[in-house]
């Protein structure tokens, strides 16, 4: 089985015989990793419950998590889903790359498609899998949204999205998500939406899959899941807190096969998740931030801003060109877009993660500008 190499070792790969300008700090704009504190109640959660670390935690999850996240999609989506329709995970990575192995195992040539350019464990999933892998090109023309080719989706098993989306920061609204969930009805494949950014948004809140699930009469989610996270919303990823949602009938194997895998949180982490999952007044403190940021970006860069997330897709002459030249000269690392894409996608584009406060945010943006002009 091989893999391809992460986009962050490609970067370092990059980057290693180039030296710095040491006349500036140095910056990295390259993982979308919130760099604000976690909540004080959260941690406060984590340390009174820190004596559970004695106790084994259920895979099923502990109910006080379960009702933090039912809580969450009913409050945030006015979603109100039963038990059979969740389950929490440790994170969503370790799902995004074990769910699609678990749901094609017994396809014999299963075929799953996903964005590109694309958050690298999709791929990984798929070869996991012994999947063919179908691209969802993500093109400036087609405003970055996934391009829907029904010849292809009719062969698929298993279906990706993810909006809002990394790297793009594209989002997709109620009508396009409507149309995606005809699609997977129609053709009886499995959808999922990748939503850990949906509660970035810089005006108005966005809807999940889910909501248009229900929207178009499928109300008992049938092949529809969504996955979230508590690592984006709450600046928290240390705590791997995430879920998957949606159809109970598949929810259902896929939690036997959950016993097999190992990966129950530990208690302190689950009852810490639980009250950072319940709690949206947080978020909006955090939202706001990124607001800030992206109206620096506006100024700075002259960059309408994203409707959702955290990232600017920047265009550029030359990705990696640019890349190198803009740390040798000024110290900043950025990804490359052809490091997150195939088949050319994502070339000629940049991405840069704006996960820090306003002056590191600004400086950032400033060097950005300096070597867009030279």
């Amino acid at each position: 089985m091989t893999f391809e190499t992460y986009p962050f070792e490609k970067l370092n790969s990059l980057l290693k015989n180039i030296t710095p300008n040491t006349d500036f700090e140095p910056l990295s704009l390259t993982i979308g990793e919130p760099q604000f504190s976690t909540p004080q109640f959260i941690l406060d959660e984590l340390n009174n419950k820190a004596s559970l670390l004695n106790k084994y935690p259920k895979t099923t999850g502990e109910t006080v998590l379960r009702e933090g996240m039912l809580k969450y999609l009913k409050n945030r989506f006015n979603l109100k889903l039963d038990n059979s329709q969740i389950i929490p995970t440790f994170g969503t990575r370790e799902v995004l790359f074990n769910f699609p192995q678990f749901l094609l195992h017994d396809i014999e040539n299963p075929v799953m498609a996903y964005p590109n350019p694309f958050y690298q464990i999709y791929e990984g999933a798929s070869k996991a899998s012994r999947a063919k892998s179908i691209y969802l090109n993500l093109l400036p023309e087609n405003n970055f949204q996934p391009i829907i080719d029904e010849d292809k989706l009719s062969k698929c098993d298993f279906v990706i999205i993810n909006t809002p989306n990394n790297p793009t920061s594209s989002v997709m609204l109620i009508n396009e998500l409507k149309r995606w969930v005809k699609l997977a009805l129609k053709y009886n494949f499995v959808l999922l939406n990748d939503e850990c950014y949906i509660d970035l948004y810089l005006d108005k809140p966005l809807p999940s899959l889910l909501n248009a699930s229900i929207e178009v009469g499928n109300s008992e989610f049938k092949n529809i899941l969504v996955i979230n996270s508590i690592s984006k919303r709450s600046s928290a990823p240390g705590l791997r807190s995430g879920f998957i949602a949606g159809d109970a009938k598949i929810l259902k194997e896929y939690m036997t096969y959950r016993t097999y895998v190992g990966c129950a949180s530990p208690l302190p982490l689950q009852y810490a998740s639980a009250v950072a999952w319940s709690d949206q007044n947080h978020v909006d403190i955090f939202r706001e931030l990124y607001i800030k940021n992206f109206k620096l970006a506006k100024e700075i860069l002259g960059i309408n801003p994203p409707m959702a997330t955290f990232y600017i897709w920047l265009k550029v002459d030359n990705d990696i060109e640019f890349t190198k030249r803009v740390y040798k000269d000024y110290n900043l690392k950025v990804i490359a877009g052809s490091f997150l894409g195939r088949e050319g996608q994502g070339s000629g584009f940049i991405r840069l993660a704006l996960v820090y406060n306003e002056d590191k945010t600004k400086e950032a943006l400033e060097r950005i500008k300096k070597a867009l002009k030279e």
